[in-house]
């Protein structure tokens, strides 16, 4: 199975994790990444290499009507400057998004920014230029941290506002680490337990603890660890993407690694300030163990079965299908099948009975047989189209990923077939022995 490891020996912010993950893909996909994100209004995204000692990776900087959010970190036992005297100063590395003001403006050092409720948030993420699974998934991420502010303040999610440029910011890292997500589209996403890093960062309300309480609420239930490093690692942003992202924490699992990317921060530190994602499969031998849950249904519309599913599905469902059932009294009814990992089991279970109708839900676990499969990116008259080929075992196959093709047909104006049989030459091409 295709499996993500992210490996946050420096903690997780949003730019970070949105590098890293970009860092995987080949030249094209990057720059069709950075036109999508480029056509978001006011905001501007550029991607550049960057080394941290000795090791080079990707470094993303995003900037909202040509500001930059930042973060400053404030050694334990030193006197706080004031407010307005840090934010000329644009040091953008791990974004802070925990300081929102309630009801009022609130000065800034570049006069009075405005404030951005949820209801903006889902509005600015509605918009934005990319597939609907991607808003959805990055207004679920979102609607973590609103809940994370709400418990650290006391206040409810209705009243939950952040700074304009740091909201218009976070939605570019959330939307666009979606995305790349979507892209990849791993069956299974690990990560590493979490530094978090030690003393004092500033924000609206003034000088918090590391990790902030907005941060610490997110990453309950998450492996997490201190240390000597003084600064904010993990901001309340990155911690919602990883508590997403990941059905699992611990070491990286045996694979085989495909790729590796390297997100580059800018603050420097006496270790590397990297997050790095690792891009492989794993799990392909028979005895992969799977979660299978059901349930009987025969009150629901399709409209409502078939929400149901996508949530499923958005939500890291490894399949979701439907069955036709003839049920007691002569009842028309269907069987929804949901197939998960079995760490996803009580979520799945939780999103099936709030989702759907039914009282009970049944559940069994199942082993299967996975071919260990790898994709290779090529070239056709009609752009960069990955494939998705059988790696090893018995039967050799292969075939073009679907959303590649589909939006390289859409910009040719030719049917999906002549791109999909275009994908297969150049693979059959390129695979071929000189």
């Amino acid at each position: 199975m295709k499996t993500l490891y992210l490996e946050c020996n420096m903690g997780a912010a949003g730019d970070m994790l949105t590098a890293a993950l970009l860092d995987l893909l080949p030249a094209g996909r990057q720059q069709e990444f950075l036109r999508v994100m480029n056509a978001i209004p006011g905001v501007s995204v550029r991607a550049e290499r960057r080394e941290k000692c000795g090791v080079q990776g990707l470094h993303v900087t995003v900037e909202v009507n040509g500001q930059e959010e930042q973060s400053r970190d404030v050694p334990c036992g030193t006197a706080a400057l004031p407010a307005h005297q840090h934010d000329h100063e644009h040091v953008h590395d791990h974004e802070h998004r925990d300081g929102h003001e309630h009801g009022h403006e609130h000065s800034h050092g570049h006069g009075h920014h405005h404030h951005a409720g949820m209801a903006q948030i889902e509005a600015m993420i509605d918009g934005l230029p990319m597939p609907r699974p991607v808003k959805e998934k990055a207004k679920a991420v979102y609607a973590l941290i609103a809940e994370a502010e709400s418990h650290a303040h006391g206040c409810p999610v209705s009243e939950v506002h952040f700074h304009e440029v740091g909201a218009m910011d976070a939605v570019a890292d959330v939307a666009g680490a979606c995305l790349l997500l979507h892209w990849l589209a791993p069956d299974r996403v690990v990560a590493s337990p979490v530094h978090l890093g030690s003393g004092q960062v500033r924000c609206a309300h003034g000088v918090l603890p590391v990790p902030a309480p907005a941060t610490a609420y997110l990453l309950q239930g998450v492996p997490c660890y201190g240390g000597a490093v003084q600064g904010e690692l993990c901001t309340p942003t990155g911690a919602a993407l990883l508590k997403s992202f990941a059905a699992e924490f611990g070491p990286m699992p045996p694979m085989t690694l495909r790729a590796a990317g390297v997100g580059v921060g800018s603050k420097d530190f006496a270790q590397a300030n990297i997050l790095r994602a690792f891009a492989g499969e794993s799990g392909g031998e028979a005895g992969d163990e799977v979660a299978e849950l059901c349930c009987n249904l025969d009150d629901m519309t399709g409209e409502a079965l078939a929400y149901a599913q996508q949530r499923l599905l958005e939500d890291g469902a490894l399949d979701v299908y439907t069955l036709p059932l003839q049920m007691k009294k002569g009842r028309p009814g269907v069987m929804l099948c949901c197939l998960c990992r079995p760490g996803d089991q009580e979520r799945m279970t939780g999103l099936l009975l709030k989702h759907t109708t039914t009282w009970g839900v049944r559940a069994a676990r199942l082993v299967r047989t996975v071919q260990p499969r790898a994709e290779a990116p090529v070239e056709t008259p009609y752009g960069t189209v990955r494939v998705k080929y059988a790696a090893g075992g018995p039967a050799p196959k292969q075939k073009a990923e679907y959303a590649d093709a589909a939006a390289a047909a859409e910009q040719a104006g030719v049917p999906l077939c002549e791109v999909q049989r275009a994908a297969i030459e150049a693979f059959e091409k390129q695979r071929k022995p000189e």
